[in-house]
């Protein structure tokens, strides 16, 4: 329950144009996050991922050049972590300047107009710490209208670290807000029952709302049951007081979701925590809140039920933590489908009416649209029957909530002659392994011989989430399409198949507290490819207006996975998210072969891309900036270390050669 607690100038023109140019850094420096071309992670306060910027569009795009590049030196060096190190920030640009943070937290604040750096802060994260995750995509800003304008930290950049810290920083010189927490740092560790360091982190900005600043957790997968939970807490945006705190998950027979769970098992169970971002609706009230599942992801014999609140979107009153309405998308999840994506909002068209909405992109691939006064579906949401489980111990949901908008991804049955591959042999031994895994489509359990997952654990629509043209009724989607397998194992298997070297791509872990630890990995060929057909990652644009999907296009190529003669764009696993802009532009990197690329808005046609140094996953972002107020596109490319796309450390902006 929710507690309290041109370059040059010459002659006349440049003397008249002086007196203007040096009031310009005075005005962009004024400018709060509301009046920011990109002042949230999402790009505005609905988190839609559009821009009315339209100076760069589809008649002059393929003119787009780099403009500045940066570096921000962090590679991971002495990083226990390195392995996982990934650089997924979004910058968000406020009183004149960009503000990112690497994978590690180091937070750095960028003239948006050239790329030169302004301030660094580094909060020294133990590097010896084997973190769950190391990465880190973007942080929140904020401006104290009680504070005069020469104060220290009138305006604060705020962002969470790996090692569970919440901090204020003053946005104009970096230097901690020691009027926050403690010395600037809130201790998220308080009050929460850790099981492992390095597990229970912060990886997606903070949501704000009015005074407060609101921020949920990552929590390291299938552990165990009793991992740490995910409560959300809210804190006083000048001196870091908690204000209140939710647990998604029971923590009393008066929590609103205990008639539907077991109260032992959920007192024992840990997750279902806010990882994604969450979303404000200032107007209402309200914070939606997309969360995860119970612990651990594939058995839930320990978290009999449904699970609810669990893998659900939760509207709460922002000023209190209290549920106002909720919709829960998955039950009982047995397949790690969290709602990973942020929540969006903007009036969606019904029946010709502009409606209130909030839409919520899953990893299943489907699209749901909720009224936000009320959460009432705004397309019907159907429950229908889906396939039982076997394995001893475990009640899968009977039902699960069914989109009647067009899913993003197949949703059927995968069979042995769906086998796909290079050369007859490849196709012949993906055909076998098919064969032997059972599918029965979206949400087959997990078996102890072993279940195909089609959309897998990666998504449907993963963290990227879905960029929302309100004028147009069209949202954009990153989809994968990678097949996965996993296998329940009991705990003499799991050891002979970790230490049996038969499973490089596999990921093992022991689900302590269960009967059971698992395998997952993707579907591969022998010869490393995907056993399913392409596309194996596509940019897909629903048309919602008319209840259909507009148009779907791969994303991504093979280029840097195969050799040259046998490069195609079949589409690629990705992570990261698309923008839209006025500019009748879609803007995306994500894919695993290092490409920005922009495409048609209206077609899904590729008009433009240039190739990235490093990985590009994270999502793009544009902006003004310069007294020619130019129009920028930004991506941080720095690689992920799970996705294995290559390292760097750059962020990249691009822009036309000149102004027109």
């Amino acid at each position: 329950m929710p507690t309290r607690a041109p370059c040059a100038v010459r002659g006349r023109a440049r003397r008249t144009l002086l007196p203007l140019i040096a009031l310009l850094p005075l005005a962009v420096h004024a400018q709060n996050r509301s009046a920011s071309d990109w002042g949230y992670y999402g790009g505005d306060a609905f988190g839609r991922h559009y821009s009315s910027l339209e100076q760069i569009n589809r008649g002059n795009v393929q003119r787009l050049r780099l403009a500045w590049t940066y570096r921000t030196g962090e590679l991971g060096a002495g990083l226990a972590s390195a392995g996982k190190l990934t650089f997924e920030a979004t910058p968000v640009l406020a009183f004149g300047r960009l503000y990112l943070e690497t994978g590690t937290n180091i937070v750095i604040a960028l003239d948006p107009a050239t790329g030169n750096p302004r301030w660094r802060f580094d909060p020294h994260i133990d590097r010896s710490r084997n973190y769950a995750e190391a990465t880190a995509r973007g942080v929140s800003v904020w401006e104290d209208s009680r504070r005069r304008d020469t104060a220290p930290c009138r305006r604060r950049v705020f962002t969470g670290t790996l090692d569970a810290r919440l901090l204020a920083l003053d946005a104009d010189s970096g230097a901690p807000c020691i009027d926050f927490g403690t010395l600037g740092t809130v201790d998220l560790t308080r009050g929460v029952r850790l099981r492992d360091s390095g597990a229970y982190l912060v990886t997606s900005p903070p949501a704000v709302y009015g005074d407060l600043v609101i921020v949920g957790s990552a929590i390291g997968d299938n552990r165990a049951v009793g991992v740490e939970r995910g409560i959300i807490r809210a804190f006083d945006a000048r001196n870091g007081a908690l204000v209140w705190s939710f647990d998604p998950l029971p923590d009393s027979a008066a929590h609103p979701a205990a008639a539907e769970w077991a109260l032992g098992q959920a007192l024992a169970a840990g997750a279902g925590n806010a990882w994604g971002v969450m979303t404000v609706d200032e107007e209402r009230g309200l914070v939606l809140v997309p969360t995860g599942s119970a612990s651990p992801d594939f058995y839930g014999g320990e978290r009999l039920g449904s699970n609810r609140y669990a893998d659900s979107l939760l509207a709460l009153e922002a000023r209190s933590g209290r549920v106002l309405w909720h919709q829960q998308l998955v039950h009982h999840d047995l397949w790690d489908y969290d709602l990973a994506a942020q929540p969006v909002l903007g009036d969606v068209e019904v029946n010709g009416v502009p409606v209130p909405a909030v839409l919520q992109a899953t990893k299943t691939g489907m699209l749901y649209a909720f009224a936000r006064n009320g959460g009432a579906p705004l397309f019907p949401v159907r429950e229908q029957a889906v396939p039982t489980s076997a394995v001893p111990g475990e009640q899968a949901a009977p039902t699960q909530p069914f989109s009647t908008l067009p899913p993003l991804h197949p949703l059927g049955a995968v069979r042995p002659q769906d086998a796909w591959g290079l050369t007859f042999w490849d196709r012949g031994r993906c055909r076998t392994l098919i064969g032997r895994l059972r599918n029965e489509g979206v949400f087959t359990p997990p078996d102890l011989g072993g279940t195909l997952l089609a959309p897998g654990y990666m998504g449907g629509v993963n963290w990227g989430g879905i960029a929302f043209d309100e004028i147009h009724q069209r949202v954009v989607a990153a989809v994968n399409r990678l097949p996965m397998q996993v296998q329940l194992l009991t705990a003499s298997q799991l050891e002979a198949q970790v230490h049996s070297g038969e499973y490089p791509h596999a990921e093992f872990a022991r689900q302590s507290g269960t009967p059971y630890g698992l395998r997952r990995e993707p579907l591969l060929s022998p010869l490393g490819l995907p056993c399913t057909a392409p596309p194996w990652g596509t940019l897909v644009s629903m048309d919602l207006r008319r209840g259909r999907i507009a148009w779907e296009v791969p994303l991504g190529s093979t280029e840097g996975y195969t050799p040259w003669w046998l490069v195609r764009t079949f589409g690629m696993p990705h992570l990261g998210g698309p923008i839209i802009t006025a500019g009748e532009l879609v803007f995306i990197g994500a894919a695993m072969d290092g490409y920005l690329r922009a495409f048609d808005a209206e077609t899904g046609r590729e008009l433009w891309k240039a190739k990235l140094p490093a990985g590009g996953q994270a999502t793009p972002m544009t902006y003004r900036a310069g007294p020619g107020q130019r129009q920028y596109v930004l991506i941080s490319a720095g690689g992920h270390g799970r996705l294995g796309t290559p390292r760097g450390d750059y962020v990249l902006a691009f822009a036309l050669p000149d102004a027109r």
